[in-house]
C-alpha cells in the first residue's frame, strides 16, 4: 500500500495524540472526507484516492491507503472511476456581465447569436423592442461584421425599431451599433466630435453610420438607465453557480466597474461574500481611468478604499489599465505593422496602426507607483504594439521599484512580436492570452481579414510564449465567447480547430499538449496569483480545491475534451457543486 501523508499534519496529529486521548478505533489523523476508487492526477502521476481534513488535502494514495484514514464521522464519496484535478483559474473574466447577457435577469437585454447574419440579427432585434416598455431601451448583442454580409447602419436598425432606441455590442465588446432614436437621444450627430480614444464611423458625407468604437460607445451608454440593484445581483449569483458548475475555483473579474460602476459591484462581490453566496477565491481589478464601457464611478476611489471590500476570499489588489482595442474590423489594436488595409471612409493612422489609448510616459508612471503600493496591474493589450507598452511600463517600474513579487499581467496577447516572448520572463511579467477564441469563429474571420493570412499564422502564440519560457496563463473574457467552459477552451488549445475537429483551424503553429493546456489553468494561474504554495495541485498540504470530472481528459481523444463533464466541485473541501443535486447547473 502507498500513502502520501503532509508532513506536518503527520507531526501535528502525533503531538496531539500524545497530549491527549484519541477516540477508541480512530486513527491519529482521521479524514473529513475521503474521495475513492477514481484516477487523481498528482505532480507525480495517478492514485485512487484522497483524503481531505480542514480544508486541506491530507493524503493520496489507494483507495485501500486513504481508507485506513476513515473516523467515525469520516463522509466517503466513491467516485466510481471518475476524475479529479485541481480547481481551474479563469483570470480573465467578466462574471457580472455574463450573466448580464445570459441570466434572462435584464428584460432590456437582446441576446443575438454569435455570427448571426443581418437577417437573423433583425429578428431576434424585432422580438426585442415588441417585449421593452416604450421608455426603456434595447441593449445586448452580440454582432460580427464578416457574419452580416453588409456594412452595418443605422438604418438597419431604424428599420425594425424607429422609435425604441438601440445600443448593441459587437462580440469583442469593443464596437458598439446604434439606431437613429439613441443618437438623437445621445444628441450624436455629424457634427460631434471623436472623443480621445474612440471614433464614430461616417459615410462619406460625414453623417454617423451607427457604429462605434471604444470610447465613443460612452457617447450613447451614457444615456442608458444603470440596471437595479436586484438585476445585478440575479445576474452575478447564476454566473458564480454557473462558474461553479465547470469547475472554476478562482478567477479575475478583469474590469470591475463598466457594468453597474466599481463602488457597485465591488459592493455587491462583498455582500455575496458576506452571505457565503461567494465561494470562488475572487480578485477584481478595478478600472484605473474611465474606459469605453461607461458606466463607471472613479474607480481611483474605489483603488484607495479597497480595504473596506476585501473578504477572505475576496481581494481588489489589481488594477485595469486599457492600451487599446481590438485587431477586427475596428482596426483599433495598437499594431507595430500596418493592418491589411484601412476602414471604410477612413484612412488616418489609427485605421492603418489602431490605436494607443495611453502615452507612455503616463503609463510608466502609473505601473511604477501601483507597483509600490503593492497592487498587480493587468492590461488590456491585444496589439503586438500595446504588448511592448505594458512590457515597458513593467520594465520602468522594475528600475524604479526593483523586482517586486506582483508578477503584473499583459491581457490578451493578441499578437506579440516575437522579440517581447522572452521579455515577459526575465520582467516576471505573466502572458495572459485570451479570450478563449483560438479555433475557428465568427469573429476571428475579422481579424483574420483585418490583419491578413501571413501574420494569423502567430494568432495568440503560446507555443512561442511557453518555449520562450515566459509564464503563460489563460482566460475566457467570457461573455465575449459564449460559455466561460474551459474545456471548450483546452480542446482548442490543443487542437486549434472547431469542437469536435474539423478542416478549418485558426493559428495551428500556436497549438499545445494537453499537459500544458491543463497546467495553464492549474499550476501556472496559481504561480500567477502567489498562491501556488496552497493551489494548483493534488498533494498532501495543499488546500482542497478540486474538480471531479466524468472522464480522465489523457485518456480520450482530443477532440472529444470539449465534451468533458463536471461532476463536482469543492473548495476548502466544501462540495460547492453537484450536477446529480442542481440539473439547472450548466450551459451544456
Amino acid at each position: 500500500m502507498r500513502i502520501r501523508l503532509s508532513l506536518f499534519l503527520v507531526l501535528a496529529a502525533l503531538y496531539g495524540a500524545a497530549c491527549s486521548k484519541v477516540q477508541q478505533g480512530e486513527p491519529a489523523i482521521a479524514a473529513q472526507l475521503i474521495l475513492k476508487n477514481g484516477q487523481v492526477m498528482t505532480s507525480s502521476g495517478w492514485d485512487e484516492a484522497l483524503a481531505i481534513s480542514d480544508g486541506r488535502i491530507i493524503a493520496t494514495g489507494s483507495s485501500q491507503s486513504i481508507e485506513e484514514l476513515s473516523g467515525n464521522d469520516t463522509e466517503h464519496i466513491d467516485l466510481h472511476g471518475q476524475a479529479v484535478l485541481p480547481g481551474f483559474h479563469d483570470l480573465h473574466v467578466h462574471p457580472l456581465f455574463g450573466g448580464m447577457m445570459y441570466s434572462g435577469a435584464d428584460n432590456t437585454n437582446c441576446k443575438i447569436v454569435q455570427g448571426s447574419s443581418a437577417d437573423a440579427l433583425t429578428d431576434a432585434l424585432r422580438e426585442c423592442v415588441a417585449r421593452v416598455a416604450d421608455s426603456e431601451w434595447v441593449t445586448g448583442g452580440q454582432w460580427d461584421a464578416s457574419a452580416l454580409g453588409e456594412v452595418p447602419n443605422r438604418t438597419v436598425i431604424d428599420a425594425v425599431s424607429p422609435d425604441t432606441p438601440v445600443l448593441i455590442n459587437d462580440t469583442s465588446g469593443h464596437s458598439a451599433w446604434a439606431n437613429s432614436r439613441a443618437f438623437e437621444i445621445a444628441g450624436v450627430d455629424a457634427n460631434t466630435p471623436d472623443p480621445e480614444g474612440g471614433i464614430i464611423e461616417r459615410d462619406a458625407d460625414g453623417n454617423p453610420t451607427g457604429i462605434l468604437r471604444e470610447t465613443a460607445i460612452g457617447l450613447v451608454r451614457a444615456h442608458v438607465p444603470a440596471p437595479t440593484d436586484s438585476v445585478i445581483r440575479e445576474s452575478l449569483e447564476w454566473s458564480l453557480q454557473t462558474m461553479l458548475s465547470y469547475g472554476i475555483t478562482s478567477f479575475s473579474e478583469a474590469s470591475t466597474g463598466f457594468v453597474a460602476g466599481s463602488s457597485r459591484e465591488a459592493e455587491l462581490y462583498a455582500t455575496l461574500a458576506d452571505e457565503g453566496i461567494l465561494k470562488q477565491r475572487v480578485r477584481l481589478c478595478i478600472n484605473w481611468i474611465p474606459d469605453n464601457w461607461v458606466p463607471d464611478d472613479v474607480g481611483s476611489d474605489v483603488i484607495a478604499n479597497r480595504k473596506q471590500y476585501e473578504r477572505d476570499r475576496l481581494a481588489l489588489d489589481c488594477v485595469k489599465i486599457f492600451l487599446d482595442g481590438v485587431p477586427t474590423d475596428s482596426h483599433t489594436a495598437a499594431m507595430l505593422e500596418p493592418y491589411a488595409g484601412t476602414v471604410a471612409e477612413r484612412d488616418d493612422d489609427a485605421s492603418r496602426y489602431g490605436l494607443l489609448l495611453v502615452e507612455q510616459s503616463v503609463t510608466n508612471e502609473a505601473v511604477t507607483r501601483f507597483d509600490k503600493e503593492g497592487l498587480t496591474i493587468k492590461f488590456h493589450a491585444a496589439g503586438d504594439a500595446a504588448v511592448r507598452s505594458g512590457l515597458d511600463a513593467i520594465e520602468a517600474a522594475r528600475k524604479a521599484n526593483g523586482m517586486s513579487p506582483q508578477r503584473h499581467n499583459v491581457g490578451h496577447c493578441t499578437f506579440v512580436a516575437s522579440e517581447d516572448l522572452a521579455r515577459a520572463k526575465a520582467l516576471n511579467a505573466t502572458l495572459e492570452l485570451s479570450p478563449y477564441l483560438w479555433s475557428p469563429s465568427p469573429i476571428n474571420d475579422d481579424i483574420t481579414k483585418a490583419i491578413g493570412p501571413e501574420r494569423i499564422q502567430r494568432v495568440w502564440p503560446f507555443r512561442e510564449a511557453i518555449d520562450a519560457g515566459a509564464l503563460v496563463v489563460p482566460g475566457s473574457d467570457w461573455a465575449v465567447v459564449p460559455s466561460v467552459n474551459p474545456w471548450i477552451a483546452i480542446e482548442a488549445l490543443v487542437t486549434r480547430e472547431e469542437p469536435g475537429g474539423g478542416e478549418r483551424s485558426f493559428g495551428k503553429l500556436q497549438a499545445i499538449g494537453l499537459d500544458e493546456a491543463i497546467e495553464l489553468f492549474t499550476v501556472n494561474s496559481a504561480r500567477h496569483m502567489g498562491t501556488d504554495d496552497r493551489l494548483g495541485q493534488i498533494e498532501p498540504g495543499m488546500l482542497a480545491d478540486l474538480v471531479v470530472i466524468d472522464r480522465n481528459p489523457f485518456s480520450v481523444p482530443a477532440t472529444d475534451l470539449h465534451r468533458t463533464r463536471v461532476r463536482m466541485t469543492f473548495i476548502n473541501g466544501e462540495k460547492v457543486f453537484d450536477s446529480a443535486a442542481d440539473l439547472s447547473s450548466g450551459l451544456e
